[in-house]
């Protein structure tokens, strides 16, 4: 009996053992349950802040809040943000303002940056479809107007520059542009005895640099500005600001036309790449000039060779990428003093508004990479002159700027150098 005794008190040991686990494994187990429920609604309530929601107005009525999504709204420009590692300074923007005129920094001599970005009448662009370029060549897009250029976060049509400074030293170096050796363009500052007091002035060193030279002309095109913007004051509340055709255009813009899918924000612009299939520009086939530069850039940003046998296009961000989908994208410009910057597009292909309203209504082009957020829209005439009439309420103050003296050559004594 004692033996089958302790046989049953040990299997009634074995089953509270048992009992007891079970309970603590199904009690781990609801528990984890419920934290992980908890966990998942709270995510899904964090990802669904966009939806509306129960809010209480003044009375104390409860209704349903709806959330605004899409693009962002149109909105005046905020000041802008200078880079860390080349602050403004009043000095530097001087300094950059005379550099920006001066030819010395191409290879001969004779072109400026004002050369292709003119100051002087409002457009700091070329009205040339294809820009020209350093003598015995030409250059192969349009050029990109300076106004509002420090808001974008990469510049060029193909977003190739990620900042001003960056874009600068293409310009200057690149072979159909500026054309100039780096050393070259430092010797050259050195043999300049103001720019040499006013280099130490703003940055302290005993003789320029290259590097220094391409943050002083970034400052100085940081300043360039769109002002006094007839939309701005209408989105300030000033409801005589606009014409009542520019106000139809406005409608028309951020609703049934949709142009503010791509031409958002402040800058009026996504800051982002689209392919609209623009037709291509005639100078590439027909113009030896323009032919041999084309075939040079596909060589230089690394197309394979039978992209460089067989190109006949601009392939924009592709160029950037190498990804198929982004062949023929372009940087979405600003349209802030669009009025001004004539002609459009990369390659310069529209002489008018009204050509790049004409562009669009129909749908843009023909491309099997074309962005679908182009769709025909089917305005009407008058709607599309309604459209113009709100791009040209973007347009401000035109921003004319006179070429200033520029410090003269005064090369070194060297009789000294040389002794008796």
């Amino acid at each position: 009996m004692s033996d089958k005794n302790q046989n049953q008190s040990g299997d009634m040991k074995s089953f509270v053992i048992v009992m007891a686990f079970g309970l603590a494994g199904m009690l781990i187990i609801i528990g984890f349950g419920i934290f992980y429920y908890t966990y998942l609604n709270s995510s899904a309530q964090t990802k669904t802040t966009d939806a509306p929601t129960a809010v209480t107005d003044a009375t104390g009525t409860e209704t349903a809040a709806t959330t605004v999504t899409g693009p962002p709204p149109l909105a005046p420009l905020p000041p802008v943000s200078f880079p860390p590692d080349n602050p403004y300074s009043m000095a530097k923007a001087e300094l950059g303002r005379l550099l920006y005129f001066d030819p010395r920094f191409s290879g001969d001599g004779s072109i400026s940056c004002n050369s292709c970005h003119p100051a002087s009448d409002g457009s700091w662009s070329v009205s040339s479809p294809i820009s020209f370029g350093y003598p015995g060549s030409t250059h192969w897009r349009n050029a990109s107007t300076i106004i509002n250029s420090a808001y974008y976060s990469r510049v060029n049509w193909d977003g190739s520059a990620t900042s001003l400074e960056k874009q600068a030293n293409g310009a200057w170096g690149g072979a159909v542009a500026g054309n100039i050796d780096s050393a070259l363009a430092e010797e050259r500052l050195a043999q300049i005895p103001d720019y040499v007091r006013l280099f130490k002035e703003v940055y302290g060193t005993e003789y320029p640099t290259w590097g220094q030279a391409l943050d002083a002309v970034a400052t100085f095109e940081r300043t360039i500005v769109s002002q006094n913007v007839p939309f701005d004051a209408y989105l300030s509340g000033d409801s005589h600001a606009l014409s009542d055709e520019a106000k139809a255009g406005y409608d028309l813009f951020v609703g049934r036309a949709n142009c503010i899918a791509c031409h958002n924000g402040p800058l009026i612009s996504d800051d982002s790449f689209h392919n609209t299939a623009v037709p291509e520009a005639p100078e590439f086939t027909n113009n030896p000039l323009n032919q041999i530069t084309f075939r040079y850039e596909q060589w230089a940003k690394g197309v394979t060779e039978e992209d460089y046998n067989t190109a006949v296009a601009d392939f924009g961000l592709y160029y950037i990428t190498k990804m198929e989908s982004d062949r023929g994208s372009f940087r979405t410009p600003g349209l802030r003093d669009v009025c001004y910057t004539a002609p459009y597009m990369h390659n310069g292909i529209f002489k008018t508004l009204e050509e790049v309203v004409a562009f669009y209504n129909a749908g843009g082009g023909s491309s099997p990479h074309k962005d679908p957020l182009l769709q025909p829209l089917n305005l009407t005439d008058d709607e599309q002159a309604s459209l113009i009439a709100f791009l040209q309420s973007l347009c401000g103050d035109k921003l004319i700027i006179q070429a200033p003296e520029l410090p003269p050559y005064a090369p070194s004594d060297m009789s000294e150098a040389s002794g008796p």
